[in-house]
């Protein structure tokens, strides 16, 4: 009877720890979306988007932790007008020759109660890497009724950055904006 006490206790942990590890989610690039906002002279806003990324999250929602790990393909970059492309993937700007992805790796997600409040992590781009934290302005998860109910996890984040940091700085010997609204809409899959 101890045997069986000692079995039965064993396999309550083991079934604790088990639910406890996080769970992995991919990236749906059908719901996700990177795009930036930039001032233009004060008159106007430049926005972009990326049409190609792909990335993983990791998220245990027992410990409220998580990982992101998102990359973009700067060649898809996508203003809706060519002209504008051609000069953001050169190497004035992106330098997408070089420097054809930018990534995103989180190290932590800070919760405020049970809401995201923000994750924090690095940004590569031009080879670069400096932290930014993305505030989190909607997190959910749900079981999805389109992919027989799957658990989807994702949210709106948002973080402003000085681009010359990353070595971004054309333009700005002639008053053009430092700052760089950066808009991530993400959903993930649980795998």
């Amino acid at each position: 009877m101890r045997t069986s006490l000692f079995a039965l206790a064993a396999a309550g942990l083991f079934a604790t720890a088990v639910q406890a590890a996080p769970a992995t989610y991919a990236i749906d690039p059908t719901h996700t979306f990177a795009t930036f906002e930039i001032d233009h002279m004060g008159t106007t806003t430049n926005r972009a988007r990326f049409d190609k990324k792909q990335g993983t999250v990791e998220f245990d929602r027992e410990a409220k932790a998580g990982k992101v790990e998102v990359t973009l393909d700067m060649t898809s970059v996508n203003s809706g007008t060519p002209n504008f492309d051609k000069h953001l993937q050169s190497a004035d700007i992106f330098n997408v020759a070089k420097f054809p992805t930018a990534k995103f790796v989180s190290d932590k997600f800070v919760f405020d109660g049970d809401k995201l409040k923000e994750v924090t992590g690095q940004l590569t781009l031009l080879d670069k890497t400096q932290p930014v934290t993305f505030k989190a302005n909607k997190f959910n998860c749900y079981p999805s009724p389109m992919l027989q109910k799957r658990e989807v996890c994702g949210g709106d984040f948002e973080a402003t950055i000085d681009r010359t940091a990353f070595g971004v700085d054309y333009g700005v010997n002639f008053g053009a904006s430092k700052q760089v609204r950066l808009v991530l809409q993400i959903e993930a899959v649980k795998q």
